[in-house]
């Protein structure tokens, strides 16, 4: 092979003669350049440690530092106050014989001038983290800001003036906090009223106030103490114990999608869709890597949000365990795994040091898509492994890919920047049918053929035979809109900076030298065969239940609802909830997922959406109530549903600190029948927006076409539903509704026609209070008129 034969710098053969030497010297100059582009990586990152290090100074201060001090010292003043000479006195004896006496003070000021800097630095770090720790911003009403909160603005926008790299802020963000146990479970209650009967909610209260006097404050004890020695109180068992020992598929139970552009595709060319998203993609690691990416901040602020999450984006599998897997991330990869029609090849991007162009990515999946080979005795459907049952997985894993061709094969995959599949169908928002179409398009992305995808890497792409692409992600190393932020740098990317050339093909040249796509070799035994064959069957019968429905809803969007003065957030959550009323008759425990990035290594906390407010303004619309009383209850409804989400992103939630007190009860070894109950109710509405976090890359006034259908997710509950959505633009929101067909009570389309129906029966009610108040305005306008 070729590209085997490259890979040798040097070969040498023992004759009667000697020792024939044979040198390659472009493996050789291969080498050099892999081994310049490491060390530079290598001074880069040791760079931005020193800068992130010392923010929100710089690196440069310390020279303004010391040229004061030597300033006021030429001035005969000592600022040090004795300092600089007691550090004189304390010199080395080495020095003193060396060194003038000029030259002795010179090494006390440095000495000094560097102590006064740190301790400037960290004075510096501890008031921004103390400005950072400030959250009552969030809950003052817009327009009515108090003095407080503008002199925080100011002092923020000071200690924040350099630009800051992707990590300079971690350091500064405050601890998420713990709340005091009578809070939570106060809030608790609250939010389970609406849920249950008076009988239901008195032994509720009962076995709630029982866990408070007793078992309750002795974990929270133990809480706190975690949350004195740990970074985040939360993340690190959230992590564990919700995502990584969970022993059921991955596929569609935890992996999430997301979608290409809605009625935009940018070229019909596979291989060259595939060159620029593959490019896109290494350019956004490459900033991560470099820290060059800006921080996220809150929208329309300069907060900023932890950025923790970056690190595992790239070079990132879940590997299987019997009892638990684990999350093995690598410093960096050269290469990613593309599949196609059943192999799997190793496709290198850099060559000689350097990115390969988009042409010439291009030019290799061309290969690829053209190479006749066929796939291995049970190498087609090996991903199934993936799509099934950890443990199985983790057994086959440690019998038969721990050795030979099939770990190097295996490590390969797992090592791969991430992973590719060149599908053989085609999806999109095309033909007679283009709804039904998404919906497709939907199930291809969550699970496809359920062994064409390798459902452990943290994020596999999918670039389909038209053209059209997307992504699958593994939820335990980072939530949506981490992965939002990736995708959309790649659309964008993509459409707006690669572009294609007018046939359809990437832009570039092309090194015809390129050594061929690396074909991955297995030896799959029967045993690991048969082993295939059960997660696929698993698999399928999993994927094949999944009733998925995506919906572009276009009768209005943000722009008509902020004109309401209403957060369109909580419009479309108080929504949800009368479509689900409407759908089933009553209503459920709401999950609507908010992050608490403003707290280091923060993740997320459920806002519960299903209150006491937003029932009673269903209840009352549904039975007829007057209008003006549907619209008071609905502006209580659209507060309370603000303040909750503003209480889960400043760590004052109910869900995640009654894990950490149930995973310290298990610790302990003692049961809790409150915490027990709590835990085990099901979330039969799951919900979650995809936020728009780059809106500055897509061109929406000239480009309006380019629209994101975002992504979504599978059903929580068997007898729920998944409701993702998107708000894009000012007219527009997309919905992705998930259910199972094994429960009857549920009807993924029947659902999407209830939230049309429930958002523009909403819109109705309030732009009729809009209106009346017009009119009244213009007929009191002639009035004044007569009377002045």
């Amino acid at each position: 092979m070729a590209e085997a034969h490259q890979a040798v710098a040097f070969q040498f053969t023992i004759t009667p003669e000697g020792i024939d030497l044979q040198l390659s010297y472009q493996a050789l100059n291969q080498i050099y350049l892999s081994g310049v582009r490491s060390w530079k990586k290598r001074v880069s990152r040791m760079r931005n440690r020193v800068i992130k290090g010392v923010y929100p100074a710089s690196p440069s201060s310390w020279l303004f530092v010391v040229i004061a001090i030597l300033a006021t010292m030429y001035m005969r003043s000592d600022p040090s106050m004795g300092l600089i000479t007691k550090i004189q006195q304390h010199l080395p004896l080495s020095l003193h014989v060396s060194l003038s006496s000029q030259g002795q003070t010179m090494v006390s000021v440095l000495v000094f001038s560097t102590l006064l800097w740190l301790s400037l630095i960290l004075a510096l770090r501890f008031c921004l983290k103390l400005l950072l720790s400030y959250h009552q911003w969030m809950f003052e009403q817009h327009g009515r800001v108090s003095n407080v909160t503008k002199v925080w603005v100011t002092l923020l926008r000071l200690l924040s003036s350099r630009k800051p790299l992707l990590y300079s802020y971690q350091t500064s963000l405050p601890h998420l906090p713990v709340p005091a146990i009578k809070d939570t479970l106060t809030r608790y209650l609250e939010s389970v009223r609406p849920l249950l009967t008076d009988p239901e909610f008195k032994r509720m209260t009962k076995l709630a106030n029982h866990f408070e006097a007793n078992l309750g404050n002795r974990l929270q004890r133990y809480l706190r103490l975690k949350a004195l020695w740990a970074t985040n109180y939360v993340s690190d068992w959230w992590e564990e114990y919700i995502y990584l020992r969970s022993r059921c598929p991955l596929m569609v139970n935890s992996n999430y999608y997301g979608m290409d552009f809605l009625y935009v595709t940018p070229t019909p060319v596979q291989a060259a869709r595939a060159g620029n998203t593959i490019t896109a993609l290494l350019l956004y690691r490459r900033k991560v890597n470099r820290e060059e990416l800006k921080p996220s901040r809150v929208p329309g602020t300069v907060i900023p949000l932890c950025a923790a999450q970056c690190e595992r984006m790239f070079n990132t599998t879940r590997t299987p365990g019997v009892e638990t897997d684990v999350l093995q991330h690598w410093q960096d990869s050269e290469f990613v795994v593309v599949y196609h029609n059943g192999r799997y090849f190793r496709l290198w991007v850099y060559q000689a040091g350097r990115l390969l162009s988009p042409r010439e990515i291009e030019h290799q999946m061309q290969r690829i898509l053209d190479d006749p080979s066929p796939p291995k005795p049970g190498e087609d459907k090996l991903g199934a492994l993936t799509a099934g049952d950890r443990i199985p997985w983790a057994q086959m894993r440690k019998q038969y890919f721990s050795s030979g061709i099939n770990k190097r094969s295996l490590d390969a995959i797992e090592r791969a920047a991430f992973f590719v599949t060149l599908d053989e169908e085609e999806q999109g928002m095309r033909g007679e049918d283009p709804a039904g179409n998404l919906d497709r398009y939907a199930k291809s992305l969550l699970h496809g053929k359920c062994y064409d995808r390798w459902f452990d890497k943290s994020f596999s792409i999918v670039i389909y035979k038209n053209g059209k692409s997307g992504l699958n992600a593994e939820h335990s190393w980072a939530d949506a809109p981490t992965v939002a932020h990736l995708w959309e740098y790649t659309l964008a990317t993509d459409a707006f900076q690669l572009g294609y050339t007018e046939d359809g093909h990437c832009k570039g040249e092309v090194d015809r030298s390129l050594p061929q796509p690396q074909r991955l070799v297995w030896d799959i035994p029967s045993e690991v065969q048969a082993q295939v064959c059960s997660s696929l069957a698993v698999a399928q019968a999993l994927a094949d239940d999944v009733d998925c429905h995506v919906f572009p809803f276009r009768e209005f969007g943000k722009g008509q609802i902020k004109k309401l003065r209403i957060s369109p957030d909580a419009f479309i959550q108080i929504g949800l909830q009368l479509a689900y009323y409407r759908d089933r008759g009553g209503f459920c425990l709401t999950y609507e997922a908010s992050m608490t990035r403003l707290f280091r290594e923060g993740r997320t906390e459920t806002v519960r959406s299903c209150s006491n407010e937003s029932a009673a303004f269903v209840k009352a619309l549904e039975d007829g109530e007057a209008e003006e009383q549907c619209r008071r209850l609905f502006r209580l409804a659209s507060e309370r549903h603000q303040n909750l989400y503003r209480m889960a992103m400043t760590g004052a939630g109910i869900d995640r600190h009654l894990f950490c007190l149930y995973v310290v009860s298990k610790y302990l070894g003692v049961e809790s029948p409150f915490l027990k109950e709590v835990l085990s109710e099901p979330w039969r509405l799951s919900t979650s927006q995809t936020p728009v976090q780059q809106m500055e890359l897509f061109d929406l006034k000239n480009h309006p076409d380019f629209i994101s259908l975002g992504g979504g997710f599978g059903p929580v509950a068997d007898d729920g539903y998944g409701v993702s959505y998107i708000i894009v633009g000012e007219d527009m929101i997309n919905f992705h509704v998930s259910s199972k067909y094994s429960c009857s009570e549920t009807d993924s389309h029947r659902f999407g026609a209830q939230i049309s129906k429930a958002l523009q029966d909403i819109m109705t009610l309030l732009s009729a209070d809009t209106k009346t108040s017009l009119s009244s305005k213009g007929a009191a306008q002639p009035q004044a008129k007569k009377l002045l």
